[in-house]
């Protein structure tokens, strides 16, 4: 037998299998279980209810159980392993994240299910209740407050004039987003920032030449 086929030999019998009992397997997975709905409940509880998704949130927690199951099965053989590392980089996910927060949350799900795979429960504890508060507290940082968009309609190319005298009276800062001129119509588009959005929308829709005047609120990004 060459060298080669003694230290194959050698390196396979001592490293393929790293035996767990089947109770601490059990308690991995029940402990993974757990921080799963912890994960599940806390995703309906901190995110936003109008970007909130019931099949992602269960997605999470199924997350967090398969990425245990996978850090088990890694560690009873170098072999399998090899293999399941293989098997996984074919795996493509097309969905694109559309919430930062729905990132955060995929981070922690799968963070929690290696790190309940590899036997440290007191991390992932940690870690739940370091992340939870984090999250809490800024959430609850007060931030700036996003602009208003006032959407204008009317007769005349003289409109935008008029409007802009009546913005002025209520607001300090505003800026024409869009403008559109055709057929003697003239459609206006301003970014304000006003306490006073019920009279705004009253005095603009009272000059003569505006046929419709609405005024939107959005939950964007603040741009300052």
């Amino acid at each position: 037998m060459s060298f080669k086929d003694i230290f194959k030999n050698s390196f396979l019998q001592g490293f393929s299998r790293f035996d767990m009992s089947p109770t601490t397997i059990i308690v991995a997975m029940t402990i993974s279980c757990l921080f799963a709905i912890y994960i599940f409940f806390a995703y309906r509880l901190l995110t936003k209810k109008t970007f909130y998704s019931k099949t992602f949130n269960i997605s999470l927690a199924a997350v967090t159980v398969i990425t245990t199951s996978i850090i088990i099965t890694i560690q009873s053989s170098v072999v399998i392993s090899l293999g399941m590392v293989g098997a996984l980089s074919i795996v493509r996910f097309r969905t694109a994240v559309k919430e930062p927060m729905d990132l955060a949350f995929l981070f922690w799900a799968i963070s929690t299910g290696i790190i309940c795979g590899a036997g440290l429960a007191e991390i992932a504890c940690v870690l739940a209740f370091v992340l939870t508060i984090a999250i809490f507290a800024l959430d609850k940082i007060p931030v700036g407050k996003a602009p208003l968009i006032l959407m204008v309609s009317g007769q005349g190319y003289d409109l935008e004039d008029a409007v802009i005298l009546e913005v002025k009276k209520y607001c300090k800062y505003f800026t024409v987003k869009s403008r559109s001129l055709s057929n003697n119509r003239t459609d206006l588009v301003i970014e304000v920032r006003t306490k006073d959005a019920g009279p705004l929308v009253k005095q603009t829709a009272a000059i003569s030449a505006v046929t419709s005047c609405s005024l939107l609120s959005h939950d964007g990004e603040v741009t300052y």
